[in-house]
């Protein structure tokens, strides 16, 4: 008679259970469990979007899904090809759960609720008799003979596949099992954070933002588009997360002090900016009471202020020098960067365990023979809208695929 084969993953999240459900759908005879460091299951699961859980984003052309992720590109063309964007909504929707695209790309269950999620995994792990053991940490991974020992803060497992989907940490004492079994962690760096300006009195505007602003990191080539939303500590939004994940490894060596400047209007330069000025230069009306670009009235008369406008003054009187330092504000709006803070509970982490070391047609280790590593804990992450949790999906669903292939 044939002996029960054993496939342990560790990690409680998002690839975790992706990956504990499709090896239970592909190895029905093997014994399944997910063993999780913290008491929690699916934390991340639970507070993405808002507590609505952003499952994926609707960009369905791969060569366009990879540009979504500053550090991982080649390798996840490799990945998508195997489990894409639409394999994720069919992955749902089979199990009852129908995934509804928003305006901006977004995608989340119909429900608006993560607790839609949470249960889809929790029934599917249940139905597959899946065991689930909390509070256990694993300490170490030994090889013996064509097994590998899992050895817990509890006790010792035997393995003929493991499937590691621990996240993404800022703490290099998460990888230390990882590390002495032969891995190379790419030093670990904040991605997805937002700016904070200490200095400015911007923030009293907190709660305004412009659809289309451009904020770029001096002396750097990084610069990026968007959504611009002001905060009681300084920029969000869109255009600012983007920048911080491609700009992750500049922000870090810059110790996160930086100069920060900004395009309210986009893209217009200061020549465009001039002539549409030309067109009020003749009106009595005040400058403070024209708002222009879909600049908010408040953010407008801040910027007229940094201008050095005053509220009186009608576009009529204005001079050379005044009109030539509004558009410079309007298109190039100098800050202070000291310090960011974590967007949300939405930690991601720019690092990980070395690319290089992965066979991305089946997630399995070049450096242990059957220890296949997905999500987070690779040195991959995306931006904000989705992406991490497709990277979560997809490496998870081929590592499942072929753990005791």
């Amino acid at each position: 008679m044939k002996s029960k084969k054993h496939i342990v993953i560790i990690g409680g999240g998002a690839s975790g259970f992706f990956a504990a459900i499709n090896s239970a759908i592909n190895f029905p005879e093997a014994n399944v469990i997910i063993i999780e460091k913290s008491n929690k299951l699916l934390s991340k699961v639970r507070v993405s979007g808002g507590g609505r859980c952003n499952v994926t984003h609707a960009c369905f052309e791969n060569s366009e899904l990879i540009k979504n992720y500053p550090r991982g590109q080649k390798e996840l063309q490799q990945v998508f090809s195997q489990f894409t964007t639409t394999d994720t909504i069919d992955w749902f929707l089979k199990r009852g759960v129908k995934i509804k695209k928003e305006q901006d790309g977004r995608m989340f269950p119909e429900s608006n609720n993560s607790e839609t999620i949470i249960n889809c995994f929790l029934d599917e792990a249940k139905k597959h008799n899946i065991e689930i053991s909390l509070s256990e940490e694993v300490i170490e991974l030994k090889r013996s003979s064509d097994e590998i020992l899992v050895m817990t803060s509890r006790k010792t497992y035997t393995a003929n596949a493991i499937i590691c989907c621990i996240g993404g940490h800022n703490n290099l004492s998460n990888y230390v099992f990882l590390k002495n079994s032969g891995h190379r962690i790419d030093e670990l760096i904040p991605s997805l954070f937002t700016l904070n300006l200490p200095q400015s009195n911007i923030k009293e505007l907190m709660g305004l933002s412009v659809k289309n602003g451009t904020v770029k990191v001096n002396g750097t080539k990084h610069q990026y588009t968007g959504p611009v939303l002001i905060t009681h500590w300084g920029l969000s939004g869109p255009a600012v997360l983007k920048l911080s994940a491609f700009a992750a490894q500049d922000f870090h060596k810059l110790n996160y002090h930086a100069g920060i400047s900004i395009n309210w209007t986009g893209n217009l330069n200061e020549e465009n900016i001039k002539e549409l000025i030309a067109i009020n230069i003749a009106s009595k009306a005040l400058v403070v009471n024209s708002t222009m670009f879909d600049i908010p009235k408040r953010l407008w008369e801040f910027l007229i202020h940094r201008a050095e406008i005053q509220n009186s003054k009608p576009w009529n009187e204005l001079s050379k020098k005044q009109i030539n330092k509004l558009a410079q504000i309007l298109t190039n709006d100098v800050y202070t960067m000291q310090g960011k803070t974590t967007f949300k509970e939405e930690f991601v982490t720019s690092g990980g365990i070395n690319l290089k070391e992965i066979n991305f047609k089946t997630m399995e280790s070049k450096v242990f023979p059957k220890l296949f590593i997905c999500g987070e804990v690779l040195n991959i992450d995306g931006i904000t809208g989705g992406f991490n949790f497709q990277n979560a999906w997809s490496t998870a669903w081929i590592a499942a695929k072929n753990a005791l292939s």
